[in-house]
């Protein structure tokens, strides 16, 4: 079986909601995001990842910056593990609500017009293919590949903490968790 690992991205220089669209990592976040690359290096080489997937925001790029350079490799972008879908029509400043909101319920729960546990299924199948892999994303990418992997249909099924590391395990199609990554002491602001 190969290893993928799922890094939520180190800590932005600002939150959601906050006045930059697509932050980058703040001091501790870079020092997270090598912590990081760290550990990953430290693995057995057969369970070193040997690609570098990222979203394609900034705090994902820059968090994964560190593994793809000392790896050797080019930073892969993929959409599909990037941030959950804003809803069409929803202004901008309405989106950390409709986030605290959807935290609370069920993906089935989430409103919008987009069927978002169809979307969860989707972060997951794309990472049905993707072993020997380190993958830079975030938050709610991160729990809809828990919860769908866990049968857990609530939209925060654990708190990865900023560079915390989930370790899946991929053969012939299936996907399996080994390890959820390190959680975070406070809610997502």
């Amino acid at each position: 079986m190969a290893r993928l690992y799922l890094i939520r991205h180190a800590r932005p220089s600002s939150t959601w909601g906050g006045h930059d669209d697509d932050p980058g990592l703040d001091a501790q976040g870079q020092a997270q995001a090598q912590a990081a690359r760290d550990w990953l290096l430290a693995l057995p080489e057969a369970e070193r990842p040997r690609r570098v997937v990222s979203s394609p925001l900034r705090r994902c790029r820059e968090t994964a910056e560190p593994t793809a350079q000392a790896l050797g490799v080019e930073i892969e972008i993929d959409a599909l593990v990037g941030e959950i879908p804003t809803p069409g029509g929803l202004a901008h400043d309405q989106r950390p609500e409709w986030l605290r909101k959807a935290f609370g319920g069920t993906w089935a729960e989430i409103e919008g017009d987009l069927d978002y546990d169809a979307w969860r299924g989707a972060v997951l199948e794309a990472l049905r293919h993707r072993g020997d892999t380190a993958v830079f994303s975030h938050y709610v990418a991160i729990n809809a590949v828990v919860s769908r992997l866990t049968g857990d249909d609530r939209v925060l099924a654990f708190r990865p903490d900023h560079a915390s590391i989930t370790v899946l395990e991929i053969g012939d199609g299936d996907i399996q968790l080994v390890a959820r990554g390190a959680e975070a002491q406070t809610s997502v602001l």
